[in-house]
Order: C-alpha cells, then sequence, then structure tokens
C-alpha cells in the first residue's frame, strides 16, 4: 500500500473530527475521497501531509511513518489546493519554474520538466502571461502545473476543476489521467460525481469522521441496486392520479416532474403491469418507459442522506 492510515484520531476540544479512521490506497490509484462539507476529508488530508497533528492513529506513505520532518517523503508528494496558488508578478513559465527550483536544483532538468508540465496542461500559448491576464480555467492548470511540475508519485487534488469552462475541465481530466497513466497515484477531491466516475477506480465515502463505504464505482452502485428506477413520459397527470400510482403495494416512491413520472421500487416487474394497467383503465396516454441505473450520487444520497453538492 502507497498510504496506510489506521485508527486516525483528531479531535477539536470536544468535537471529533476524524474518529478512528481507516484508509488504505494502492499504489497507482485513482481514489475519490468523497463526503459532505464537515465530513473530514480536509482533516484526513492535512493530517496526511502532517499539516495537522493528531491524537491518536498512525499515518505510513511510501512505507514509512509521515511526519512533518519527512522531507524525502513529501519530495515524493505533490498538492493542488483548491484555492489558487500561485505568483501574480510572474509569468506563466516563472511560476511553474519557481514552484520546480523548490524540488530540482539542476537547471536542463528543470527547464525539461517545466516544459513538460505546460504542455501536459494545455498552456503552451500562455507562456508569457500573467495570472491576472489568464481565465479562471486557465489560472485552474497554471495552478495544477505548478504543483506537480517536479513529477511526484503521489498528488493530492483538491477541487481542481471548481468554476472552470467545460473546455478547460476536460483539458484537466485528460491531463490527471495522463498522469496517472505515467505512474502517479493520486487522491482527488470534488462535488462532482460525473468526474468521479470517470476517473476513479476506488471510491471512499466520509461522513462524521469515518470512513462509511468504499469501493469501485460498480461495488458502491451495487448497494443501491435494490431499489429499481423506472421513467414514464406522461404529460397532464393529475395529482390523484400521481397518488393512484403510488399506491401500488410494490412501489417505494413516486415523483412527477415536466411530464415525467420517476417510480422507485423493489420489483420493476411487479411494479410496471399495475401502472400500464392503471393507464388503461383511466385512457392515460404514455410515450416512453425506460429504467435508470444507480448513480454514484444515489449511493452517495442513500448513504449519507445528503446531497454531496450540499
Amino acid at each position: 500500500m502507497l498510504i496506510e492510515i489506521e485508527n486516525l484520531v483528531k479531535r477539536y476540544g470536544d468535537f471529533t473530527a476524524l474518529n478512528h479512521l481507516n484508509l488504505a490506497v494502492k499504489k497507482g490509484d485513482i481514489l475519490g475521497l468523497l463526503g459532505p462539507n464537515g465530513s473530514g476529508k480536509s482533516t484526513t488530508i492535512n493530517c496526511m501531509l502532517s499539516l495537522l497533528t493528531y491524537d491518536r492513529g498512525s499515518i505510513k506513505i511510501f512505507g514509512e511513518e509521515m511526519g512533518p520532518e519527512k522531507y524525502g517523503i513529501k519530495q515524493k508528494i505533490g498538492v493542488v489546493p483548491q484555492e489558487i496558488a500561485v505568483f501574480e508578478e510572474l509569468n506563466v513559465t516563472d511560476n511553474v519554474d519557481y514552484f520546480c527550483g523548490l524540488y530540482v536544483q539542476e537547471k536542463k532538468q528543470r527547464e525539461l520538466y517545466v516544459e513538460e508540465v505546460i504542455q501536459l496542461v494545455g498552456l503552451e500559448e500562455f507562456r508569457k502571461f500573467y495570472p491576472k491576464q489568464l481565465s479562471g480555467g486557465l489560472k485552474r492548470r497554471l495552478n495544477i502545473a505548478c504543483g506537480i511540475v517536479h513529477k511526484p508519485e503521489l498528488i493530492f487534488l483538491d477541487e481542481p476543476t471548481v468554476a472552470v469552462d467545460p473546455q478547460s475541465r476536460n483539458k484537466i481530466l485528460d491531463s490527471i489521467k495522463e498522469l496517472n497513466r505515467q505512474g502517479a497515484t493520486i487522491v482527488y477531491t470534488t462535488h462532482y460525481m460525473e468526474e468521479v466516475e470517470i476517473l476513479c477506480n476506488h471510491i471512499v465515502i466520509i461522513d462524521q469522521g469515518q470512513v462509511i463505504a468504499e469501493g469501485s464505482k460498480e461495488q458502491l452502485k451495487n448497494m443501491v441496486r435494490e431499489n429499481e428506477k423506472l421513467i414514464i413520459e406522461v404529460p397532464g397527470l393529475t395529482k390523484a392520479q400521481v397518488e393512484a400510482v403510488e399506491a401500488v403495494p410494490s412501489i417505494l416512491e413516486v415523483s412527477y416532474d415536466d411530464s415525467y413520472l420517476q417510480v422507485t421500487t423493489k420489483d420493476l416487474k411487479q411494479a410496471l403491469l399495475p401502472i400500464l394497467n392503471y393507464f388503461e383503465a383511466e385512457k392515460i396516454m404514455y410515450a416512453n418507459i425506460h429504467t435508470q441505473e444507480a448513480t454514484l450520487n444515489d449511493v452517495f444520497l442513500e448513504i449519507t442522506g445528503k446531497e454531496l453538492r450540499d
């Protein structure tokens, strides 16, 4: 394991931020670290980086106990914070070169690394631009370049696509995939479930300072697959008609919005026929019928009782 956390406890006075948290990350993983606001994600990462002390437990990275003085471990870590952390008085190239120089002293090697990462994040045309001249999406790309230019083996990415344009978002996601293909292990936090589905091979959901679920996206989705969703396009339903559908015995929940009836049921076969029979008896016209697979957002909502973006 590249990261091993055992029984991690962090308290702030009477408040327990991390409650015997256990976490393991394999080399080569892209780990999606998810949780509601205040769940303990940031505290966990800050403890891993030795930016916070903790009350008990252990953290091993690259097989060694992590600590504030473990500069050999820190040399192999890259951190991309959610806040833009670049120098406004330096242009793109000089910003990246400065951060590279914190780890790489040899000038020719540094020049090579700087050029590679500028190309990786798609800033070739903006080398001489200053941060104030860049769009929000391009600043995000610069932020990433500065955090990964020294070719770290372990990368922490905190909300790297927040408030960016679609083009920059796609470029950032492609860059993360490429970093992983090159051998980097990545710990990724985001409020966008679709990014987790695209990128992450291992997902951990934290709430109230504990890991409450983990696995691949398929394994997590299986946790809620016992409930199936049926969506029927049927315009003009009255409140009484929706309530009649809701009364079908095998149906758990019904919602109706913009001509679409969404039905959650334990047994699709048992639910569908009574609904169609009711429509026929009431001469209710319907169009498309389709089922919907569980999403990671369904998993998150069922496990935590909250939306990820709350």
